[in-house]
């Protein structure tokens, strides 16, 4: 599954890192995202999500790190970047979450009883 997400950050516009910080990073989202993923699923079972969740953290990392995070448009002719003030609701890695939501854990969730 490693192959399909480091082909899939390629494709997606990272090739130029080196490719011994996208192993660490590919191996990071998985460690990631095993750990969410809820009793009995595996990575295999929701892989067409998976897939493309792990690729988009490893992208969310290398663009926080390369100081691109909360850029929402760049430009070459007459240099203009555009950056929201530091909202990260719609970074990829809240995307990926959402993807992977119904292979998720239930973090979110309390129940709490109530005396009659």
């Amino acid at each position: 599954m490693k192959e399909e997400i480091l082909k899939l950050v390629s494709a997606l516009g990272e090739a130029g890192v080196d490719s011994g910080v996208l192993d660490a990073l590919c191996a990071a989202a998985c460690k990631k995202l095993d750990g969410m993923l809820a009793d009995g699923v595996t990575a295999r079972d929701c892989a067409d999500a998976y897939v493309p969740a792990a690729a988009w953290l490893v992208m969310d990392w290398l663009q926080a790190s390369k100081g691109m995070d909360g850029v929402t448009y760049l430009s070459a002719g007459d240099m203009t970047v555009r950056r929201e003030g530091g909202s990260r609701e719609h970074s990829l890695e809240q995307r990926a979450m959402e993807l992977m939501a119904p292979w998720r854990k239930d973090k979110n969730f309390v129940f709490q009883g109530v005396r009659g």
